[in-house]
């Protein structure tokens, strides 16, 4: 009785903080449910200069055999970390996995995405220069989890759930980017792209002006009244149904980071293709 206890008050503790936005102790909490947190220890962390155009951090990791891997991470996109192998001698490596953790105000989305791909990393004393220069290819999500409210989804459910997810959310962000590629900030992607996406749920004075027409149709799904003529004027088939249904708006509410991680993923990979200098430090 005292563990269920225990677990729920973990579970709406965390449920707050992802509220709040608080990805990097939401992640720790998640971690703390199932030990992961245990299985290995930051030994080096790298950083570049705080005037840098995008920020980044690497972190020597080492896990309870001695070997060690590094994780990139973005501070643009907290949610996301790439891990890598260790570099040889030469300080090339492999790209592994993206690791995934985003939290909603029901529960989060995590996963382990498998990455193909090359890049250098050469470390000395104090300075890592980073560059991935060939690209990364994501190959299939491999691993994953997912909590809604007091319910966890794990195995195959899991997998199932996660990768149809992502290929709605490809199929989204490539047309976000046919639509309109401009590069913005967390906060503006979603002031933006939601009017666009979901006219339903915003004030009347924040819809597209064309997204209402004479002899436009109504469907209901989800609680709202979704409009089929301005799904059908605006997006490619392939997604009409998907946002009549609501799956579209589900999908935004509970992993908005993931789409904005997609959408930024070209944008990601030329940060990554220059030398990224960082610094080592104690914190």
């Amino acid at each position: 009785m005292k563990n269920i206890i225990l677990l729920k008050y973990l579970f709406f503790f965390t449920t707050a903080l992802i509220f709040s936005g608080c990805v990097s102790i939401v992640e720790k909490t998640g971690q703390a449910l199932d030990g992961s947190a245990f299985a290995e220890k930051r030994t080096a962390l790298y950083r570049t200069e705080k005037n840098a155009e995008i920020p980044m951090e690497i972190w020597e990791m080492r896990n309870k055999a001695g070997e060690n891997s590094y994780l990139i991470m973005l501070h643009q996109f907290p949610a996301m970390k790439i891990r890598i192998s260790a570099p040889d001698y030469q300080g090339e490596f492999n790209t592994v996995s993206l690791e995934y953790l985003g939290g909603n105000t029901n529960g989060w989305n995590e996963f382990q995405l498998n990455l193909y791909g090359q890049g250098i990393l050469k470390i000395d004393d104090n300075t890592a220069k980073l560059s991935v220069p060939g690209g990364i290819e994501p190959v299939q999500i491999s691993q994953g989890r997912i909590r809604r409210y007091e319910t966890r989804i794990t195995g195959n459910d899991a997998l199932t759930g996660l990768r149809n997810r992502r290929e709605r959310i490809l199929a989204v962000t490539e047309w976000m980017n046919d639509f309109e590629n401009t590069q913005m900030t967390r906060k503006n992607f979603e002031r933006h792209y939601k009017p666009i996406l979901f006219p339903e749920t915003v004030r009347k004075n924040n819809r597209p002006q064309d997204w209402l027409q004479e002899n436009d149709n109504f469907i209901k799904a989800e609680d709202i009244r979704w409009n089929t003529g301005y799904t059908e004027r605006v997006f490619p088939e392939i997604l009409w149904n998907i946002r009549n249904s609501g799956t579209m708006l589900r999908d935004w509410e509970e992993a908005i980071e993931w789409l904005y991680i997609e959408y930024n993923w070209e944008r990601i990979l030329e940060q990554l293709s220059r030398e990224n200098i960082m610094f080592k430090t104690k914190r």
